[in-house]
């Protein structure tokens, strides 16, 4: 696609937003104020799925709480993301296994499964209207070979874990999605959807409504350690506090440099289509399961709570991009999977930066006296929200907070400064592998 394609009205809703699609609609937030309090028990930086139930904790455990963010809360991937949940843990168990032995490895991989759970029983139990719901997943593959080995692993972590997951073969694939690119599939039945943006703005609303202070636009600029606790230094002044949370994830900065260290920042690409025909969008998701493949570059995609547009995700450059060019390109990929949509034009196109690890697993715990949890990898939509509640029981001391992530090294890598200047080489490789084996998957069906 020519780079003046990109901006080819025949692409673009008249109207078309540059924001995120889970933002629509959405009223302003009152309940934020613009300067902090002076002292408090705990202060957390960053508002997203981390922070705010850290500060459900600690809060409702007596302890006063402040929320410090850069800009809007909840500014970040927290409303950015494409609303899908899943187990979050990517380490398979044998890996896992081998690393750190049996038992701790299978209770890695069991924090997936409680995070999932828990997800749904605090969303219940709040009363957070976001659209939560056990559709499903269908993880497609883009080889045979793909379809081979995620279908092993299907058996295998039913029989090693309990985990419920069911294959799908090719020619069964168009009861699940109306694609015929893939070969099979694998379906795992418990994972969810959830409109990202309205389940952000409960936690929001319960969080103040509790007696936490959201402080917007009051970015942190140093926090010192001293003999009774901290001070953070915003540009709203000084705050006193006994405990220090950060909760930045993707947007970690050189505020905590050993954090920053640690995670690499990846930005995440989704578009939104116009409204659809409810004809068309029953052929492509018949289910209404969200969807993901088996693409080292992966694509995700689903339909809107309502069922009118398909959102539609994914990683499109080496390097970082605006959204009025990764939109188009998005378009294109989708239209590969789904020719069905060619004309369909854009609504949304938007940005968010999710955080990997070097060892593709989060990490919790305490560094220098600072409380931490971030490097969800893509996936964080229930680990970024557990692990904040056990982090806020970490901060209250209580026995609860602990979790199978304690103690674990977190890994970073020499000359590695959170700049992650081998990103567009690993990107480019794993789209030049990907483009490959399609072609080489494409010769062999012709054939």
């Amino acid at each position: 696609m020519h780079k003046k394609e990109y901006f080819n009205d025949a692409i673009w809703c008249h109207n078309r937003k540059e924001t995120s699609y889970w933002l629509e609609g959405l009223p302003e937030f009152k309940d934020i104020i613009n300067q902090p309090p002076r002292q408090v028990d705990v202060a957390i930086v960053g508002s997203g799925y981390t922070g705010l139930n850290a500060a459900l904790q600690t809060i409702r455990g007596g302890r006063s709480t402040v929320v410090l963010e850069s800009g809007v809360p909840g500014q970040g991937c927290s409303t950015k993301n494409g609303g899908q949940i899943s187990t979050s843990i990517k380490p398979s168990l044998e890996k896992l296994s081998a690393k750190f032995g049996a038992q701790k490895g299978l209770a890695i991989r069991q924090e997936g499964e409680n995070a999932l759970k828990w997800i749904e029983d605090l969303i219940k139990s709040e009363k957070i209207d976001c659209s939560f719901s056990r559709v499903g997943r269908y993880h497609a593959a883009h080889t045979q070979k793909h379809y081979e080995l995620i279908a092993r692993n299907a058996e295998e972590i039913k029989r090693s874990e309990g985990i419920e997951a069911y294959t799908v073969s090719k020619n069964e694939q168009l009861k699940e999605l109306g694609s015929d690119v893939y070969h099979g599939g694998v379906i795992f039945p418990r994972h969810a959807s959830v409109d990202p943006g309205k389940y952000h703005r409960g936690l929001l609303q319960k969080v103040t409504e509790a007696g936490v202070d959201v402080v917007g636009h009051c970015a942190v600029l140093d926090i010192e350690k001293k003999s009774d606790g901290f001070v953070i230094t915003t540009q709203e002044g000084e705050v006193k506090a006994r405990d220090v949370v950060i909760a930045t994830n993707g947007y970690t900065s050189n505020l905590t440099p050993w954090l920053q260290k640690r995670v690499i920042p990846i930005g995440s690409y989704i578009i939104a289509t116009e409204e659809l025909d409810p004809v068309m969008v029953q052929e492509l998701f018949p289910t209404n399961r969200i969807a993901s493949d088996t693409c080292k570059v992966v694509y995700y995609y689903r339909t809107s709570p309502d069922r009118k547009r398909i959102l539609f995700g994914g990683r499109v450059s080496a390097t970082e991009t605006n959204p009025m060019v990764s939109g188009p390109k998005l378009l294109k990929d989708m239209f590969r999977i789904f020719p069905q949509l060619k004309g369909t034009k854009i609504s949304h196109s938007w940005t968010g930066t999710v955080a990997y690890t070097f060892d593709e697993m989060a990490h919790t715990g305490q560094h220098n006296g600072i409380y931490y949890s971030m490097g969800y990898c893509g996936s964080g939509v229930s680990m970024a929200s557990y692990l904040g509640m056990r982090l806020g029981q970490k901060v209250l001391g209580i026995p609860e907070g602990k979790t199978a992530f304690d103690g674990l090294p977190f890994p970073t890598r020499p000359l590695y400064n959170g700049r992650p200047w081998f990103l567009p080489a690993v990107v480019s490789w794993y789209r030049m592998q990907d483009r490959i084996q399609y072609q080489q998957a494409s010769r062999r069906v012709v054939a």
